[in-house]
């Protein structure tokens, strides 16, 4: 098949190359001049402009949008809308809120256009591994570019599926993303734990390749771990500061509005944010309140 990706980023860079590899031709833009030189030696078309790029399509039109979710993506929609006719498709593969979504593809669907919502999971391993895709959106746009989203997945069978109407795809991912932060604390806990008894001297990158095999806690997770820990097992030149891109804070509020109790996901996404106060105002009145009812010493900052 023939396409423009949106976005020449790592993610949307990389997924253009694998679909040339594929056998795809694959038509790219992004701002950056540099983006387009790297992305034209990996086999993509680069274009100087979003509308040569669309331009050069053939009919009807397919376009995948890899850029931030957000305002990046409505003012990509404005500006690729006039550019596009009935029975064209864009996909969104970013992580774009899912009503966010929906609400674009009303809007789209209004001028015959398809808006099709693929939660996309692989990060930088994608391009050799695979992506898994949950895809939303018309059935019958998804299943005309089985050929596009079999060759992205990691086998044309496995690891992608059209999971519902407008919107799904990006629901799906979300929850996907939370249930990663909830996995990724308790694993980050376990091993700190283990780090603080010092009077067994535990080899953490020895002990995440025992668990890697056989035990019932092994996933792609723990072997990144153990990668992880076999670089740097101190972590040495890291701050523990741990950012979050949304989706564990939109599934936390989905838990809310649906009455669903997830207090793991809730609590993991609390430690990132508390993770980036180096100046905790609250550990602080803590330690004060603490000596008002008990006396206890406060340590010196």
């Amino acid at each position: 098949m023939e396409l423009a990706m949106i976005g020449l980023g790592r993610m949307g860079a990389n997924m253009a190359e694998r679909l040339v590899r594929g056998g795809h031709t694959v038509r790219g833009y992004d701002p950056g001049d540099a983006a387009r030189q790297q992305a034209e030696a990996r086999g993509i078309v680069p274009h100087a402009n979003l509308q040569n790029a669309v331009a050069a399509l053939p009919t009807p039109r397919v376009v995948w949008l890899m850029v931030p979710a957000g305002q990046v993506v409505d003012d990509t929609i404005a500006q690729l809308r006039p550019l596009l006719a009935t029975g064209d498709t864009v996909i969104d593969g970013g992580n774009s809120n899912y009503k966010d979504t929906q609400r674009r593809g009303a809007q789209l669907a209004e001028a015959g256009i398809h808006y099709i919502d693929c939660g996309t999971s692989g990060g930088v391993w994608g391009l050799a591994e695979g992506y898994s895709l949950m895809i939303g959106g018309d059935a019958g746009a998804v299943a005309r570019l089985q050929p596009v989203f079999a060759t992205l997945a990691p086998t044309p069978e496995t690891g992608w599926g059209h999971v519902g109407p407008s919107g799904a795809g990006h629901f799906a991912k979300m929850i996907h993303n939370g249930i990663e932060y909830g996995m990724m604390q308790a694993y980050a806990e376990g091993f700190a734990i283990l780090k603080h008894k010092q009077a067994m001297d535990f080899d953490l990158g020895t002990l995440a390749e025992i668990w890697r095999h056989g035990s019932v806690v092994r996933s792609w997770l723990l072997d990144l771990t153990a990668d992880a820990l076999k670089k740097n097992p101190q972590m040495d030149g890291i701050a523990p500061y741990v950012a979050d891109s949304g989706e564990g804070r939109w599934t936390v509020a989905e838990a809310i509005d649906l009455n669903v109790s997830a207090p793991v996901i809730t609590l993991a996404l609390l430690e990132r944010l508390r993770s980036r106060d180096d100046d905790s105002y609250a550990d602080k009145l803590l330690a004060a309140m603490r000596n008002e009812f008990g006396g206890h010493a406060v340590k010196q900052g």
